[in-house]
């Protein structure tokens, strides 16, 4: 399965109160796939019908990939990019980051709730982005590229630049070639 076979499951998730992202999370295609819940809803259920998502992502083969939590040095993160459909958008972030934050903070979300916090406090983000092992985009692909959490990561450069509180190594979602299949 592809990036776009999820779309209309994702529209149709998310615009039912009834099954929201916990029906989604119990589709059976996406249980096949046996990822974290977090990577799946920060992937899929948001951004399935994103178009630059798919620009970048669509050829990707979903069952083929596997995810682990893994910690990643910020002179690792300083030098990502992320996908070619969003160039320059992780320096914008960088640009207006202290806005950024202020906005996620007070947008009501869960999700957001206490981000300015972890960013003065941990000097890091709340949520892991999502990465992958840039092989799997490219023949002879190296490194890492961000997929979601450019924000994130935009905040990480601009608070490194402007000499903020930024934590030594940061907790993120590293996609990398499955070896098996899912169970």
């Amino acid at each position: 399965m592809r990036l776009a076979d999820f779309e209309a499951l994702s529209i149709a998730h998310r615009e039912s109160h009834a099954s929201g992202l916990q029906g989604f999370l119990h589709a059976p295609a996406v249980v096949m796939l046996g990822w974290p819940a977090d990577v799946v809803e920060q992937w899929l259920y948001d951004h399935a019908g994103y178009p630059p998502f798919q620009r970048d992502y669509g050829h990707i083969v979903l069952e083929g990939l596997a995810w682990r939590l893994e910690t990643v040095p910020t002179a690792t993160f300083l030098t990502m990019k992320t996908g070619d459909s969003e160039h320059g958008l992780l320096d914008h972030f960088a640009s207006m980051h202290e806005h950024s934050v202020r906005v996620r903070d007070q947008s009501g979300s869960h999700v957001h709730a206490g981000v300015q916090r972890w960013w003065d406090e941990r000097g890091t983000w709340k949520r892991p982005p999502l990465l992958l092992d840039r092989g799997l985009l490219l023949p002879n692909g190296t490194g890492l590229q961000v997929v979601e959490g450019r924000t994130r990561v935009g905040v990480l450069h601009g608070r490194h630049r402007d000499g903020l509180s930024v934590a030594t190594e940061h907790v993120a979602w590293i996609a990398t070639k499955r070896t098996h299949n899912p169970s």
